[in-house]
């Protein structure tokens, strides 16, 4: 275990730039969630500190030393891919093994570190499998073995459960979280998938484009996004973005959509009137209440999970989401009066996504 520093790396491909001034601290022991769309570089950092792609510019810290250089055997880092990347031919306990033994450790070693990591995974009854008998979590339970017998300054995970299904996806989540706990090891892990990210890091990197958005714990980063790709990024559902115009009032100014709609906020300052904005409000923010006040939502769907609601419609044409805890009689085509507290909505820019 150790910690990893990033400062003001970049990469490059010929002309095209695909990372710009990543700035980044990971703490010994801290597990790290990159997460972002699609093509926002996150997979290419995560190689770049594995050593499988070179550094444009900046320099990358294992420790107190610079890695920049130093070829992937050298780095003490152990990678965990999306497809498993095991050996056909080979059981799982020679999977696990292949690392200690290609360093000529001591056979008696490698047979106590199998055994090791098969009870932290709980493998014991597939060592002798081969990948072709095992399910998806199995085989990625074997990768992550392979990995821990290496005992890594830092564990690199690359969407490792974007292959399984939805119910083993929630398993193997709570098992590498404990594989964390119980280890107490440094890990970076990538994802597209922000449940993962939210559910599982001490700290979350969103990215977008190349470039950290934001960074930190995942509640403050949901309750207090820094612009507008954060905020609609994180949650399921996401949050909803209605758009208006900043108009004064007498109790300073607020937000009025182009029906003539008051949207909740807190009080703005009477300089940004008639500066173009939206106002975001997570879906669980909403509530039914009749009154003059109330926000008319047209149903389009309504989906009820059991244990919530969830609605999704319109509001002067913008999509609107809301999950209610209880069962909301609605239906589609009905107008529904919500409104929302003022001091859990967010206001940006429309032009930059910034806060306002």
């Amino acid at each position: 275990m150790t910690d990893l520093a990033l400062r003001h790396v970049g990469k490059r491909f010929g002309s095209h730039r695909i990372l710009t001034d990543i700035d980044l601290a990971i703490a010994d022991g801290e597990f790290v969630v990159l997460v972002g769309p699609s093509g926002c570089g996150k997979s290419t950092l995560l190689r770049m500190i594995a050593g499988l792609e070179t550094i444009s510019e900046g320099d990358l810290l294992i420790g107190d030393r610079r890695a920049n250089d130093l070829p992937p055997q050298k780095r003490n880092i152990a990678m965990v891919f999306q497809s498993y990347a095991l050996f056909p031919h080979m059981t799982a306990a020679d999977n696990i093994s292949f690392g200690p033994k290609i360093r000529r450790d001591p056979p008696a070693g490698i047979d106590g570190q199998v055994k090791k990591a098969a009870g932290i995974l709980n493998l014991h009854a597939y060592l002798n499998r081969y990948p072709r008998q095992l399910s998806g979590g199995q085989r990625q339970r074997v990768a992550m073995g392979r990995a821990i017998v290496r005992d890594p300054d830092v564990f690199l995970f690359d969407e490792p459960l974007s292959n399984l299904d939805a119910q083993l996806r929630v398993q193997m989540r709570t098992e590498i979280k404990a594989l964390h706990q119980r280890l107490k090891s440094t890990i970076v892990y990538v994802t597209h998938d922000q449940i993962e990210a939210m559910t599982m890091a001490d700290r979350i990197v969103v990215m977008n484009e190349g470039r950290i958005v934001q960074a930190g714990p995942p509640l403050e980063l949901y309750d207090h996004p820094a612009a507008k790709f954060v905020a609609s990024f994180l949650g399921s559902p996401s949050m909803s973005f209605v758009p208006g115009t900043v108009a004064a009032g007498p109790d300073g100014a607020g937000v009025v959509t182009a029906g003539g709609l008051s949207l909740p906020t807190r009080a703005l300052n009477p300089s940004s009137a008639g500066r173009p904005v939206e106002v975001g409000i997570r879906p669980e923010h909403f509530r039914i209440e009749e009154g003059p006040s109330a926000l008319p939502v047209t149903v389009d769907v309504v989906e009820p999970t059991g244990s919530e609601t969830h609605i999704y419609g319109s509001l002067e044409g913008a999509p609107i989401r809301l999950v209610f805890r209880d069962r909301v009689a609605a239906r589609p085509g009905s107008i529904l009066p919500v409104a929302a507290d003022p001091t859990r909505t967010h206001v940006f820019d429309q032009a930059t996504g910034l806060p306002v």
